[in-house]
């Protein structure tokens, strides 16, 4: 495994621009989506301080702008050992994975870390580095472009692809926008720099309705990737929107074991998801390096499977657990009522802004569904949502009961 020294300057703070694009993002009917079938797309959901024009305009696979054509560039064919893609995120949960496969496909990874990597940096220098085995680490910080441009410059090597699983930890409202954006457009103007030709971003299915920060932060992101494609035929992107992980669904395995309620809002049929495994999303994610029929494209994709409900997870897993089903059901209207509250009081106290942003995270999730979202019922579609992998959710309820949850801690990302 090869390092890169980090360098330790000011980095540049890019300014949010107001782009055509992202304001086409932001309008209130999607027309079509490209996908290896055709699925209808969702209307955007605004939430009073994005309300804006509304406009239609054509969605290039899910984007605005006319279709891109495939730039025939010159990476696709050589030998993936030759290839080589700058990861960032490349620690992070998903990331990690996504590094693992990426080595597993013979390609030359050039994977950009902390130092110390991990939830509030609990993983040391070589720990780090074993996370990352296989892979060429390069010590950086992405929210600094200097400091990044820097590391990547004393590599000595051109960059072919890029592949970003940067996200928000917590969803903060300015960390969504130091890490959601920034920090990922930091990585995009680098990579560009270095040559990169290709551009694999890891974004979220809930962006459709975009009510919170960082969803807003990614569509601004999304915007931006798309008019570079429109500018340079030669450059090329894939967006990819995951539906639910399954560490997210399992928060709650350790209180059924223990013979504890399953808690869940209204009915528990408010909301579904067609879940996809981490190992299953960095496969997907590693076909978009090479494959043109994936290039150019905004691409939802969940697991195999039906699309489930918290009341059925939970019956999933006292089932696998064999316990006596036990519900604890939750009016979501206690969620709108703290809500209201703590946007109330953060008028006052404008240091309750994330506690606030928080709130309306755990609302999003507890009544929205992770699957696309059709315009013309109104409704989301589990049949229009793409299905990858193998892995279910059963296999994985089955392991985690029976092995525990090491390695699938939720830290700062509880909330989602």
């Amino acid at each position: 495994m090869s390092i890169c020294t980090p360098f330790n300057c000011n980095g540049l703070n890019l300014k949010s621009s107001k782009s055509n694009t992202f304001k086409n993002l932001l309008t209130s009917q999607f027309i079509s989506q490209t996908l290896p079938h055709t699925v209808p797309l969702p209307s955007l959901h605004l939430s009073e301080s994005c309300k804006g024009n509304r406009k239609r305009f054509q969605h290039v696979t899910a984007s605005a702008a006319p279709a891109v054509e495939a730039p025939k560039t010159s990476f696709r064919s050589k030998n993936p050992r030759d290839i080589n893609v700058l990861v960032v995120g490349s620690t992070g949960y998903i990331g990690n994975f996504v590094v693992r496969e990426l080595v597993r496909r013979g390609f030359n990874v050039i994977a950009v870390a902390r130092e110390r990597s991990g939830i509030k940096g609990k993983n040391s220098k070589d720990e780090t580095l074993g996370l990352l085995s296989g892979a060429s680490a390069c010590f950086s910080d992405v929210t600094k472009l200097e400091s990044l441009e820097r590391s990547i410059e004393s590599l000595g090597v051109s960059i072919d692809v890029v592949v970003s699983c940067l996200a928000s930890r917590s969803g903060g409202v300015k960390d969504s926008w130091l890490i959601d954006y920034e920090a990922t457009k930091n990585s995009l103007v680098v990579g560009r720099k270095y040559g990169a030709k290709h551009f694999v971003l890891l974004s979220a299915i809930c962006v459709q309705k975009p009510l919170l920060e960082f969803q807003r932060a990614k569509l601004r992101f999304e915007a931006e990737l798309i008019e570079e494609a429109e500018r340079d035929e030669g450059f090329s992107y894939s967006i990819v929107r995951p539906t639910a992980f399954f560490k997210s669904l399992a928060g709650q395995v350790e209180l059924v074991k223990d013979g504890k309620p399953y808690v869940m809002f209204g009915d528990g049929r408010l909301c579904a998801c067609k879940p996809i495994s981490e190992p299953d999303l960095a496969s997907f994610i590693a076909d978009c390096v090479l494959s043109e029929e994936l290039v150019n494209k905004v691409l939802p994709v969940g697991g195999p499977g039906k699309a489930l409900t918290p009341l059925e997870q939970g019956e999933m897993l006292f089932r696998l657990a064999g316990k006596e089903p036990k519900f604890l059901k939750v009016p979501i209207q206690i969620m709108d009522f703290a809500i209201g509250i703590l946007d109330f009081l953060v008028k006052i106290f404008p240091s309750l802004e994330d506690a606030a942003e928080f709130g309306k995270i755990g609302r999003y999730y507890a009544a929205e569904s992770m699957l696309i979202w059709d315009p013309e019922t109104g409704e989301y579609d589990a049949d229009s949502t793409p299905s990858y992998g193998n892995d279910t959710l059963e296999e994985f309820f089955k392991r985690v009961l029976e092995k525990g949850m090491d390695g699938q801690e939720l830290g700062e990302q509880m909330i989602f």
